[in-house]
């Protein structure tokens, strides 16, 4: 399937117009652009963007796009006639595309979220579930108003955890830059040593992307001194904040978990969520299921209890979120006063590495020669 550019003329008041269709050739591009009530000026494919991740929808456009939706369908307009008027409105082009191929398809009988369940890159299993959930029970704009709050409170967190790693992350680079500058001017095999370097983290980088890799890495997010308070902190944050949305979307709770498991990054915890639905399923009560695991801190099963006994759930999974959010923040400022001693101190130890392996060869070679002289 294809991208096309195309100017046309609205039939019914005459003006010009400019979009993107997806189609799988230029003659269905056309039949696509006259189903929208358009006369067709002209049409060209879309070329692809050179630039990275030019073809990337941004968080913040799905937020728009979900938060306009939700407030036209509130006001009265059917969906077809608001989705237009979101998509006329974006400046992503990427979404464009996507809006108006899902308009198409909502055109053509389709559920709404079966046309986004097409676009799994920009549209996740959750977004998918909680606009499912929320067309079976008409209320559709609710849904993509909560999953607006929803995407907003997840890309605040992860950015707020993202900046604390960017200071370590130069100071990390800058070391590594100064040792292979060191490795280059005082060591005869030199290159050698920039291959074995580059082997290493080319080697690194596809076993970090393999089952056993990624079980190594998140475990060590989870266990290791300064920073296995954060992750899991926010894995907790993540889980609450996730299944509020779902829950208060109707989802069930099986689904509820199914997807919760799978919207957390780190494959222990997902493993748990799945044992835990397991146990669900087979009749116990998700606190029940959840204690006592390693992988969820004891407030967690604690506080879901309570709900579980007074029947708000929803309330309960809404005040874990706001919490762990809440220490995720004081996390982050405890990590930014303890890494810059931490990091100087391991340059401190770099530097004397440095030096040492640069004096003392020359320290033996001068002690050679003056033992030669006597």
């Amino acid at each position: 399937m294809q991208s096309f550019n195309y100017q046309a003329r609205n039939t019914s008041t005459g003006d010009k117009v400019k979009g993107i269709v997806q189609a799988d050739s230029e003659q269905a591009a056309t039949k696509l652009i006259r189903k929208q009530g358009l006369t067709p000026l002209t049409i060209s494919v879309q070329k692809e963007r050179a630039m990275f991740g030019g073809n990337k929808v941004k968080t913040k456009d799905k937020v728009l796009f979900s938060r306009q939706l939700s407030t036209l369908i509130n006001a009265g307009l059917p969906l077809v006639q608001s989705l237009r008027s979101v998509e006329s409105q974006t400046t992503s082009k990427p979404l464009k595309a996507i809006i108006n191929q899902v308009i198409n398809d909502v055109e053509s009988g389709q559920q709404f979220s079966e046309s986004l369940a097409k676009h799994p890159k920009v549209f996740n299993k959750i977004f998918i579930s909680l606009v499912a959930a929320s067309e079976t029970s008409g209320t559709l704009d609710k849904g993509l108003e909560r999953l607006a709050n929803q995407q907003e409170k997840d890309a605040d967190i992860t950015s707020r955890v993202r900046g604390a790693m960017i200071y370590p992350g130069i100071v990390l680079l800058v070391m590594i830059g100064v040792g292979s500058f060191m490795i280059i001017k005082v060591t005869k095999f030199w290159y050698l040593v920039i291959i074995l370097l580059g082997l290493i983290g080319f080697l690194g980088t596809r076993w970090s992307r393999t089952i056993a890799g990624r079980d190594v890495i998140d475990g060590l997010k989870m266990k290791m001194w300064p920073i296995s308070h954060l992750f899991m902190k926010l894995y907790m944050a993540r889980f609450a904040r996730t299944g509020t949305t779902l829950i208060a979307s109707g989802v069930p709770l099986i689904q509820m978990l199914q997807i919760s498991g799978e919207s957390i990054d780190n494959v222990h915890i997902s493993r748990t969520l799945a044992a835990a639905t397991e146990k669900v399923k087979g009749g116990k009560s998700l606190s029940e299921a959840l204690s006592g695991s390693p992988d969820f801190l004891d407030l967690v099963p604690n506080m879901i209890r309570i709900g579980e006994q007074s029947g708000s759930m929803e309330t309960m999974m809404d005040k874990i979120a706001v919490y762990y959010e809440k220490e995720v923040d004081n996390e982050i400022k405890a990590i930014s006063t303890i890494i810059e001693p931490v990091m100087m101190i391991i340059m401190g130890i770099m530097a004397f590495t440095l030096v040492a392996a640069i004096l003392l060869p020359i320290y033996g070679l001068t002690n050679q020669a003056g033992f030669n002289g006597r």
